[in-house]
């Protein structure tokens, strides 16, 4: 029964991950089929009240989200929530960080800039539109249904043995880019026609905590796949190919 119940669990935190990404790209994109986007549908008050609010609802999804990835809170959380549930369980509390950003976000109209001609602004969309697919894409090449919890809790009711020691790969994006899902995330915010002070606000809010997530990330890659992953590093661009290096091997 408990392994039952742990599946549907993880069944349930995906399907929520799955509508908050989907709500995501159109509260970024300033999509009209949603009621509150970053530009619009929130109270923004006085702009040192909103620009506060902001940066705090940024700020606490930044936390949840790179505390939690940490190897070391892993060891201390596991000990309260069954290591099964451990990825769900994550997932959830960023689908919900992300949620009380869509619902307290106070827009701040002002505008950055605006491209109003129509081949620049469909190539800027274009962008945003290939950033959010670089991001998807990104999480199948690196085991999506592993990222996102299910995986782990189909093991489990299944009865499977632990999951084999990691092994660096780096498939299509991942030979090239170390990063690339936070390569998409970067055009998906930044790809605009119209930058209002608020969107730029998140835009730069969610790059900090990119660079950050990632210092930390490769300091725990490092540690997990030593010299392998410092090779890897070495011949491969961060977020973008690095270009005129001889590749090893």
């Amino acid at each position: 029964m408990a392994r039952t119940l742990y599946l549907l669990f993880a069944i349930a935190a995906y399907a929520l991950f799955f509508a908050t990404f989907l709500y995501l790209i159109a509260f970024v994109g300033n999509l009209p089929w949603v009621p509150a986007t970053v530009d619009r549908g929130g109270d923004s008050g006085s702009l040192a009240l909103a620009a506060a609010v902001d940066l705090a609802l940024i700020a606490l999804f930044g936390v949840q989200h790179s505390v939690m990835a940490r190897s070391g809170f892993k060891r201390a959380w596991t000990r309260i929530v069954p290591k099964p549930l451990e990825r769900s369980v994550y997932v959830v509390a960023a689908s919900l960080a992300l949620i009380l950003l869509f619902r307290l976000w106070r827009p701040i109209p002002a505008a950055v800039w605006s491209v109003d001609n129509q081949t620049a602004a469909a190539i800027l969309w274009g962008l945003f539109g290939l950033g959010w697919l670089v991001v998807l894409v990104s999480t199948f090449l690196i085991s999506h249904f592993e990222l996102f919890g299910l995986a782990q809790a189909w093991g489990h009711a299944r009865g499977t043995a632990e999951p084999a020691p990691p092994v660096l790969r780096t498939p299509f994006f991942y030979r090239h880019v170390r990063h690339p899902l936070y390569s998409g995330f970067f055009l998906a915010f930044w790809a605009t026609p119209q930058m209002s002070a608020g969107h730029l606000l998140l835009a730069i809010g969610v790059s900090v905590y990119m660079l950050i997530g990632i210092f930390y990330e490769e300091r725990d890659l490092v540690s997990t796949f030593g010299e392998d992953y410092r090779a890897y590093r070495a011949r491969t661009g961060m977020l973008t190919p690095r270009f005129g290096r001889k590749r090893a091997g």
